[in-house]
């Protein structure tokens, strides 16, 4: 099966199967909520090289996903700091899906079967005490994306026409 990528490429779903795929993404973004996106291009995944994103069609579905978690994450951290007057200057998020299609091939009609894991890296910038690092750890965890992707949330699907 062909996936459409770019309005110039294509590539064979097919040639996944069998793979471990492990898309990855880093998030930066200073106290002023400037914010940068990294990602690994198709090409490039292999030698784990990452690149700017510049347009919406450099990701794929799981990249988008992990940029989503990654910027709201951010954007928690560099809140709570500027309204607790802690001294963040910049956070680096680097985040990873894994998925093992060759395993998940083997029972792919059963769907929710799938071997997944998101991995979730942050980088802290700035003068902060080991309390305050550990303070926004935890408030990491109060992004709205992450607790959707914890804690799940439900998905009503129907057909329109």
């Amino acid at each position: 099966m062909l996936i459409q990528k770019t309005a110039n490429e294509t590539y064979n779903i097919e040639e996944r199967k069998g793979v471990k795929m492990a898309d990855r993404v880093i998030v930066r973004q200073d106290s002023e909520f400037r914010t940068q996106f990294m990602a690994e291009g198709e090409a490039d995944s292999a030698k784990g090289k990452m690149e700017a994103v510049e347009q919406l069609h450099q990701l794929n579905p799981y990249s988008m996903m992990l940029s989503s978690l990654g910027s709201c994450t951010a954007i928690v951290l560099n809140t709570y700091a500027q309204y607790h007057h802690l001294k963040l200057e910049e956070v680096e998020i680097h985040l990873q899906y894994n998925r093992n299609y060759k395993k998940d091939c083997e029972t792919c009609e059963e769907v929710g079967n799938y071997t997944e894991e998101m991995v979730e890296e942050i980088l802290l910038k700035g003068k902060l005490s080991q309390d305050e690092r550990q303070k926004l750890l935890h408030i990491a965890h109060a992004c709205p994306i992450y607790k959707m992707f914890k804690e799940g949330i439900p998905i009503k699907t129907s057909l329109l026409g």
